[in-house]
């Protein structure tokens, strides 16, 4: 399965759904989504099944920014954790 990215106009018109696999040919179509979108954007993770380590940075990064993440699934959330703790150490 492939990412699909759903816009989620019953909660606001800055949240993104995304559903299915993301990995690193995914990160740069979500950024640019991502900049075109007013502040401040959700994207909601509860239907994805797969992420590679890229899109975990990328996840990483764009939370520390300020980009909320919804409904991550709990072994994401820990990647992400572990990433953000990268990003933090590296700074």
């Amino acid at each position: 399965m492939v990412l699909r990215i759903e816009p989620a106009p019953y909660d606001s018109p800055t949240l993104l759904k995304l559903v299915g696999r993301i990995t690193s040919p995914d990160v740069q179509q979500l950024k640019v989504l991502i900049a075109e979108m007013p502040n401040p954007v959700a994207l909601d993770l509860q239907e994805v099944e797969l992420v590679d380590l890229d899109a975990v940075r990328f996840l990483a990064a764009a939370e520390r920014r300020g980009v909320e993440l919804r409904s991550l699934p709990p072994y994401v959330r820990a990647w992400v954790l572990l990433e953000t703790e990268r990003l933090g150490e590296s700074e």
